[in-house]
């Protein structure tokens, strides 16, 4: 498995590009929530001093303009610091990857961090707590959070289905789309150079383990699914079963005891 992760970081293909994007993007994510949670001394919550008031919600029937659930706002509570994360981010994971003159690994490198970065930047949400008697909502504090890092992957995996192969410019500062009619990538796209090796069977030179053995889902349609994951191979179907914690209690305190239960489970795995 390290081999195959080895392999797969030298070459400058649609999984090299994921794992670079991902990477910069847990980076952001995790620096960014420990700030919000005070585990770091260089940052805390984000500074709203500057920031424009949110806007109101909107008004309902029969109420006037402006006047949505009962009226003020104000930034409050502990905002992620998501600029800190971003910045420390990029200073982790560009500093070996810096633009050469025609270094087209470099330009895909750093392209695919930005896109990771800006897959948690980019997409903050608002949360909001009211206060007031009885839950009258008279005043409304609210801050920005980060989407959870699921979310975060699920947005890079979409961006990896869609990834743009590219070539180096004659300049060797500028990355072009290979093929016709493509439109240029933008910041959020990842790109890659080469094409990916066939992962389907085991290969020493590539670091593949191949997809023997493999657990896939038999009635998923995607890259889960038998068809896919199993290259057409086919599958077989098999009960297993398994140990696992069950029945569990907590204990004052703070202990949680469990039970072993055999739990057996249909599993599709390819041939």
């Amino acid at each position: 498995m390290f081999l195959f992760h080895v392999v797969t970081l030298l070459k400058h293909i649609r999984e090299t590009a994921f794992v670079y994007a991902i990477t910069a993007a847990g980076v952001t994510h995790a620096v960014t929530q420990a700030c919000s949670m005070g585990e770091l001394l260089q940052c805390g919550c984000e500074a709203t001093r500057s920031r424009a008031p949110p806007r109101p919600p909107a008004a309902g029937p029969g109420e006037p303009a402006g006047s949505g659930e009962g009226g003020k706002w104000e930034w409050g509570g502990c905002g992620d610091d998501v600029e800190f994360g971003y910045e420390k981010s990029k200073q982790f994971m560009d500093t070996k990857r810096r633009r050469g003159k025609s270094d087209i690994r470099a330009l895909v490198d750093l392209h695919n961090n930005e896109a990771g970065r800006l897959a948690v930047k980019l997409y903050m949400r608002m949360e909001c707590k009211c206060h007031g008697l009885s839950g009258s909502c008279t005043l409304r504090t609210c801050w920005k959070k980060m989407a959870p890092f699921r979310e975060v992957g699920d947005r890079l995996l979409e961006r990896f289905k869609g990834a743009s192969k590219v070539m180096g410019g004659n300049d060797g500062k500028t990355l072009i789309p290979v093929g016709h009619n493509i439109k240029p990538p933008d910041r959020q796209d990842l790109i890659y150079s080469a094409e990916s090796p066939d992962f389907c069977q085991a290969n020493r030179k590539t670091g593949s383990l191949g997809t023997r053995g493999r657990t896939c889902n038999s009635t998923a349609m995607d890259v889960s699914g038998c068809d896919l994951l199993c290259c057409e191979r086919g599958h077989r179907d098999e009960t297993l079963e398994f140990e696992e914690n069950c029945l569990c209690r907590f204990h004052w305190c703070c202990v949680v005891q469990c039970k072993k239960c055999s739990v057996r489970k249909e599993l599709s795995l390819c041939h």
